[in-house]
C-alpha cells in the first residue's frame, strides 16, 4: 500500500472512528442523563423508561380533561379536581393554570410569582401538544389548552404548562461528560493512528539509515529488507539492488586485484628463466663471442624463440585475466558442429605433423546436422590449446589424435583423445587449474605457461558447457567437451542468457574459415 493511500485512510479513519465513538459516547451519556431525570420528575417510574412514564402520566391527564369536558364539564369547576391535577403535573414538573371567563380560578405555586397567567392565550385558541406559545416568560412553555363551555354558559379554559428549568440541568449533565468524551476520543484516535502512521514510515526509513551507516563503514554485506510495500519498500528495494552491484563491484576490484598480483608474481616467475636467457645471449654477442656468422645467427635465432615465448606466455595471462574477470566480448552464432570440426581438425593437422604427431578427425554417422551456438573464435582456442598440449606430451612414434563427438542427452560431446603418456590420478584433479604443469620438471619453454587448459575451460564454461578429462597413464588421456545441441529456438544470445550484455551475435556461417 502507497503512502499517499496509506495518508488517505489515516485521514478518513481520524474522521469516521471520532464520529462513530462520539455518537456512541453521546447516546451512553444521554441514556445516563435521562436516567438521573428521577431527582428533577418525582413520578414513581418504577424500573421502566421515565420518559415514557412521564409522557404517559402528562397524555393520562389530558385524556381525564378531554373526557370531562365531553361528558360531565361542569366537574372541572371543583377546585379539589384542580388541585389533583396540579398534584399529578407536578410531579412530571409541570404546572395548571385555569380561567373561568376572565378570571384566573386556578394558579400552581410556581406560577404565581410569574406574568404567565396575564400572558396567556385567550378562549378558544387551540394550544396542542408541543405547539409552543409566546407567554413571557422562558422558564415555562405552554404545552396544552382546552377550552371548556359550562351548563350555565360561562366559559373557561385549562392551561398546562411545563417547566423548562430541567433542560438546562440536562444540557448540564449531558455536556461536560460530552466534552470531556470528545476530548480524550480525539486526543486517542489521532494519537493510536498517528502513532501506528508514523511508525509504519519512520521504521523502514531508520533501516535504511542503520544500512547506509553500514555502507558508509565499509559493510557491504548487510542486506537491506524492505518491510512494506510502498515508495519507502521501493526505495529499500532499490537501496539493495544498489549495495549488490556495489558489492559485486568492490568483489569483482578486489579480484583483479588478486588476479594482478597474481599475475604479475607469474609474470615475475615464469619470464625470469626467458629474460635470463635473452640477456645472457645479448651480453655474450655485446663481449664478442659471436666469432663467426653462424655463432652470432645461432643466437640471434635463439633470442627471437625466448621473445616469441614470451610474447605468448603474455597474451595468455592476459587472456585468462579477461576472462576470469568476464571481461572478454563473446560473439555467439549457429555452428555446423561437423563442418567445423573438420575445418579445424584441417588448420591444426599441418603443426601436429610437423612435430610427429598425426591427427585423426572422425566424423559421426549423423541423421541430421549437428549444430551449436558458439563463438567461433574462442572455440578454436580450446582446440588448438588441447591439440598442442597432447603434442606435447606425446611420448611413441606412432604418436596420433582422434577428434570426434557423439549426441548424449541433449548435448554433443567432443572428444580429443591421444595416445601419449598419460596423466597420473594425482595430478588429474589439477590439470584445468592455472599455473599447474602435471610435469613440474618442466618450464615455460618445454612445458608451457600453465595456463593452457584453464583457458580452454573457461571458455568452454562460458559457451554453456562443460570441459571433462579422464586419463591412463602410459594409454593416453582423453579430452571431452559438451556443449548443449541447438534446438532452433530463441535467438543464439539467448541460449546463454547471462552473457547477452558482453555478446554479440554474428551472421551463421558453416564451417571454420580460413582466415580464422
Amino acid at each position: 500500500m502507497s503512502i499517499r493511500i496509506r495518508l488517505l485512510l489515516s485521514y478518513l479513519a481520524m474522521l469516521i472512528i471520532p464520529l462513530i465513538l462520539i455518537g456512541i459516547s453521546f447516546l451512553v451519556i444521554v441514556v445516563s442523563a435521562v436516567g438521573d431525570l428521577k431527582s428533577v420528575f418525582t413520578l414513581d417510574t418504577g424500573d421502566g423508561n421515565p420518559l415514557a412514564a412521564i409522557m404517559g402520566e402528562e397524555s393520562s391527564i389530558a385524556s381525564d380533561i378531554r373526557t370531562r369536558i365531553a361528558g360531565d364539564p361542569d366537574s372541572l369547576r371543583d377546585p379539589s379536581l384542580m388541585k389533583a391535577y396540579d398534584d399529578r403535573l407536578q410531579k412530571i414538573n409541570m404546572g395548571l393554570i385555569v380561567r373561568l371567563d376572565d378570571r384566573v380560578e386556578y394558579i400552581s405555586p410556581d406560577l404565581k410569582e410569574t406574568r404567565v397567567a396575564s400572558n396567556l392565550p385567550p378562549f378558544g385558541t387551540e394550544v396542542r401538544w408541543m405547539e409552543g406559545h409566546d407567554i413571557g416568560n422562558g422558564s415555562w412553555m405552554l404545552d396544552r389548552q382546552y377550552n371548556v363551555v359550562f351548563q350555565d354558559g360561562s366559559k373557561g379554559s385549562f392551561y398546562m404548562l411545563l417547566n423548562l428549568d430541567f433542560l438546562g440541568w440536562l444540557a448540564e449533565r449531558i455536556s461536560k461528560p460530552f466534552l470531556l468524551a470528545l476530548l480524550i476520543i480525539l486526543v486517542v484516535v489521532n494519537g493510536i493512528l498517528t502513532y501506528f502512521v508514523s511508525r509504519s514510515i519512520i521504521r523502514p526509513l531508520r533501516s535504511l539509515r542503520r544500512a547506509a551507516e553500514e555502507i558508509k563503514e565499509g559493510n557491504l554485506s548487510h542486506p537491506v529488507r524492505p518491510e512494506s510495500r510502498d515508495e519507502i519498500g521501493e526505495l529499500a528495494a532499490a537501496f539493495e539492488e544498489m549495495r549488490i552491484k556495489l558489492k559485486d563491484s568492490v568483489d569483482l576490484q578486489l579480484q583483479y586485484e588478486d588476479n594482478r598480483s597474481s599475475l604479475i608474481s607469474n609474470i615475475s616467475h615464469d619470464l625470469k628463466s626467458p629474460v635470463a636467457a635473452i640477456r645472457g645471449y645479448v651480453e655474450g654477442i655485446m663481449d664478442g663471442v659471436t666469432h663467426t656468422p653462424e655463432m652470432l645467427d645461432s643466437y640471434i635465432k635463439t633470442i627471437h624463440r625466448k621473445t616469441v615465448q614470451m610474447d605468448r606466455l603474455i597474451d595468455e595471462l592476459f587472456l585468462f585475466s579477461k576472462l576470469d574477470l568476464k571481461r572478454l566480448p563473446f560473439h555467439f552464432e549457429e555452428v555446423t558442429l561437423d563442418d567445423y570440426l573438420s575445418d579445424c581438425a584441417e588448420e591444426l593437422q599441418l603443426d601436429a605433423e610437423k612435430r610427429g604427431v598425426k591427427l585423426i578427425y572422425e566424423p559421426p554417422a549423423l541423421a541430421e546436422p549437428a549444430v551449436v551456438v558458439a563463438d567461433r573464435e574462442k572455440l578454436k582456442r580450446v582446440f588448438v590449446n588441447i591439440v598442442e598440449n597432447a603434442v606435447k606430451y606425446a611420448d611413441k612414434a606412432d604418436a596420433a589424435i582422434w577428434i570426434g563427438f557423439i549426441e548424449e542427452d541433449g548435448y554433443y560431446k567432443i572428444g580429443i583423445r591421444d595416445n601419449g603418456k598419460g596423466i597420473s590420478a594425482e595430478s588429474l584433479p589439477h590439470i584445468f587449474e592455472r599455473f599447474y604443469r602435471a610435469d613440474a620438471a618442466r618450464n615455460v619453454d618445454t612445458g608451457g605457461s600453465g595456463l593452457g587448459l584453464a583457458i580452454a575451460q573457461q571458455i568452454v564454461e562460458e559457451h554453456g558447457g562443460r570441459l571433462t578429462a579422464t586419463s591412463e597413464l602410459g594409454a593416453g588421456t582423453l579430452i571431452t567437451i559438451s556443449l548443449k545441441k541447438w534446438t532452433g529456438r530463441g535467438a543464439p544470445d539467448e541460449t546463454h542468457p547471462d552473457r547477452r550484455g558482453r555478446s554479440q551475435h554474428g551472421r551463421a556461417r558453416t564451417g571454420l574459415s580460413r582466415d580464422s
